[in-house]
């Protein structure tokens, strides 16, 4: 039977007509002849169509390029299709499209620091940069990494870098010397940038000492390049250099080099939860067709907007956030946590900058939800437009907060897709109402579909999220894998020819889909297959509950439900609370979903870009090992489940 849809929110006639999206309906009419009786057919096409939309795409968002494809996509096997072919581009021009004195970044930092750059400050400084990269010798393919903070560095430096050819990868101080080693290491970078400190949560932490680790235990890195944002350098590594003393004034203009479509843009790193993190290459012009879709349609990023997410340079949603600059819009930085002092920093900047799009995550909302926050009486956030979450599923109960107590005339777009794709196969929609625990839809372009075990198609039913039919922002493949045989084994062998994504979801007819966890962490206790979200929606609603993590204990052939959860202060675990949490399960659930056992814990582990780790947690109670606890943020939350 299917889950009741609630409607929380749904558009006016006006912000329809205001849209991107109509605009590019009204440009596909003009240009093409064609028209498109709702939204549902423009996807269609979209998917039917696939070559033809995304040379719209290209067209539409005028990208700039310096020679004319060939063709737009030649064969029709996702890892193999070669798109664009012939053309040659460059990512940081595209990004760099706007060169005047409209504020292009704003950056806030947790211990009171504040600074603008507007474009065409950030013009200069990326040519400085760049000028300084080679003359360092960095050149095309070389690897640029920066182990950096959320700070306009890491824009500067990854668009320096882009411009010339290089590959951008990056970790946030969360990493330790074993996470930057498992990282860094394998992908040899020519030239580091990093801060030898930060500040989070009110505490300074001192980095000076691992930068020297990392200079030792990684021989190609020939420079390092330190930023000093709150103290000064001793004891620097023999090969380092401050930025400032790096940069070399020059009024030259700035020269892009144009690559291929496929050329190395980034490389990004899996979880590394079960083992050494596979490096996931990205090319500069799927990358950049999949972000301006996403920002410029689905998310409706105009060019007076500002925008931010709260991330890590750790984690994908930095990447997407900062190709917001292609749009011409201004982007939000901000540098700490997002609780010092308190819960409502992030909600003042919204107020104090005028943000209009807000991207946080579940675990964010939680929080806030927990500690009693109500926006909504305490702050104007007439600017706010759109929230996104992601890195979770977002549940029922982060709806209702969000539409209760932050803003009731707000677009919340739940989105979904991943570092694999550096992007999204579901997100939010302009032009489409949110239902209660539904993403809006998936992404124009991108034939996913639902698989039950059987690798046939279903609707209405939950199965394995799939795409099966090429997309421009396939990673290039992985660093170090030669035949290709780990990027075949992560994606394709599971429905040979099929992407398949991992995450567990229901699709509705209308294409909004609700996700229900990570397939890997699925439950199956009697043979039924349950989603982890599934027991966190219903259990995490509770008053009493501030956090949880379930996972499955084998006895003999069978699963067993294991519940542990976080409470929230003045609360235990009595056989009451047991009972109740047990009852909530039955009765909103089935009783499939009951646990077997509910402990108690102090913290739940967490991946630095706050997922939930099941698998680690698993491990650790059938007393396996845990190859790579560098990837987790609290790694000594596990002696708990012990």
């Amino acid at each position: 039977m299917m889950p009741q849809r609630t409607l929380m929110w749904q558009p006016s006639r006006e912000r329809i007509g205001q849209s991107n999206l109509t605009a590019y309906l009204e440009f596909l009419e003009e240009k093409y002849g064609l028209h498109f009786k709702d939204d549902q057919a423009l996807y269609q096409w979209s998917i039917t169509h696939i070559a033809d939309f995304w040379e719209s795409i290209w067209t539409w968002f005028d990208v700039i390029h310096e020679q004319k494809y060939t063709a737009v996509l030649e064969g029709d096997d996702i890892r193999t299709a070669k798109w664009f072919t012939g053309t040659r581009l460059n990512f940081a021009e595209n990004l760099l499209r706007y060169r005047d004195e409209r504020v292009a970044i704003r950056y806030q930092c947790e211990d009171g620091t504040r600074l603008s750059l507007t474009y065409h400050e950030l013009y200069q400084e990326v040519a400085k940069t760049a000028v300084a990269m080679c003359k360092a010798g960095i050149t095309p393919g070389d690897r640029v990494a920066a182990y950096i903070t959320n700070r306009p560095e890491a824009v500067i430096g990854m668009l320096a870098a882009a411009s010339i050819g290089a590959v951008w990868s990056s970790c946030s101080p969360d990493f330790g010397f074993e996470g930057i080693l498992d990282r860094f290491g394998q992908i040899e970078p020519k030239l580091l940038i990093a801060v030898n400190a930060c500040q989070y949560n009110g505490k300074t932490l001192h980095l000076a000492d691992t930068l020297t680790r990392i200079g030792k235990a990684i021989p190609s890195i020939r420079q390092m390049v330190i930023i000093r944002p709150l103290e000064a350098v001793t004891d620097a590594p023999e090969n380092s250099v401050l930025w400032d003393d790096f940069l070399l004034s020059t009024d030259e203009p700035l020269v892009f080099g144009q690559f291929g479509f496929d050329h190395p843009l980034y490389i990004m790193y899996s979880s590394g939860t079960t083992g050494k993190p596979k490096c996931i290459v990205h090319g500069i012009g799927g990358t950049l067709l999949q972000h301006l879709k996403e920002l410029g349609l689905h998310t409706d990023l105009k060019r007076e907007d500002t925008i931010t997410y709260y991330t890590t340079c750790g984690w994908m949603m930095w990447n997407w956030l900062v190709s917001s600059l292609a749009i011409g819009s201004t982007v939000f930085l901000y540098d700490g946590s997002p609780s010092w002092p308190g819960l409502n920093v992030l909600f003042d900047a919204i107020d104090e900058v005028g943000i209009t799009i807000f991207g946080t995550s579940p675990k964010f909302l939680s929080s806030c939800a927990s500690a009693g926050l109500k926006p909504i009486d305490t702050h104007d956030l007439s600017t706010l437009r759109t929230i996104l979450s992601t890195g979770a599923p977002l549940m029922e109960h982060h709806y209702e907060y969000v539409y209760h107590h932050i803003k009731n005339d707000v677009q919340l777009s739940s989105i979904s897709g991943g570092t694999d794709i550096i992007s999204c196969f579901m997100l939010g929609h302009p032009h489409r109402p949110v239902y209660l625990g539904e993403l809006q839809g998936a992404g124009l372009g991108m034939k996913v579909a639902v698989f039950n075990d059987q690798g046939n198609t279903v609707q209405d039913e939950v199965g394995e999220l799939v795409c099966t039919s090429p997309f421009p922002s396939r990673p290039v493949g992985f660093w170090n894998d030669p035949d290709g045989k780990k990027y075949q084994e992560a994606y394709f062998s599971h429905f040979p020819g099929v992407w398949r994504h991992g995450d567990y979801v229901l699709m509705r007819p209308d294409g909004s889909c609700i996700v229900y966890g990570r397939s890997d962490a699925t439950l199956n206790p009697g043979g039924v297959r349950i989603g982890t979200a599934e027991i966190y929606e219903s259990v995490e609603s509770l008053p009493e509950i501030k956090d949880s993590i379930v996972v499955g204990r084998k006895t003999g052939d069978d699963t067993a439900i294991v519940l542990f959860v976080v409470l929230n202060e003045g609360y235990s675990l009595d056989e009451a609370l047991c009972s109740k949490i047990k009852s909530t399960l039955r009765t909103k659930k089935s009783p499939r979903h009951v646990p077997s056992e509910i402990h108690q814990v102090p913290d739940i582990p967490r991946t630095v870009s706050g997922k939930k780790v099941e698998l680690a947690v698993t491990k650790t109670i059938h007393g396996d090992p845990i190859p790579n606890k560098e990837a987790l943020a609290n790694p000594e939350s596990l002696e708990w489940f012990k």
